[in-house]
């Protein structure tokens, strides 16, 4: 069975499953899948809108798709998810990102 297959069963189990659905969205950039992992990036902050990984890594998607002025919004709401959840790492890492494209 392959990863998106069996995340897909976990995520029959529990649709709101954060780590599934992230997983799922990882595996779909791996296979070069942008349009349906920023999907699935999409309903995944909206069910969990505090899954700080996802704000980052949609970003870095929607850069590598062209789409710099999504990625900019995406940035400054995972920064605000950052900054609430007390997590410096991610918030640190994500105004980098920021800072960089505003150049």
């Amino acid at each position: 069975m392959d990863k998106i297959a069996g995340l897909k069963e976990i995520l029959a189990l529990d649709p709101r499953n954060s780590f599934a659905r992230y997983g799922i969205a990882m595996e779909l950039i791996s296979r070069g899948e942008t349009v349906a992992a920023l999907a699935e990036f999409d309903t995944l902050l909206e069910n969990d809108p505090d899954y700080t990984a996802g704000y980052f890594m949609a970003a870095q998607t929607l850069t590598q798709a062209g789409r710099k002025a999504e990625a900019i919004v995406r940035l400054k709401s995972g920064i605000g998810c950052a900054a609430r959840n007390g997590n410096s790492h991610a918030l640190s890492e994500m105004q980098a990102m920021l800072d960089e494209l505003d150049r």
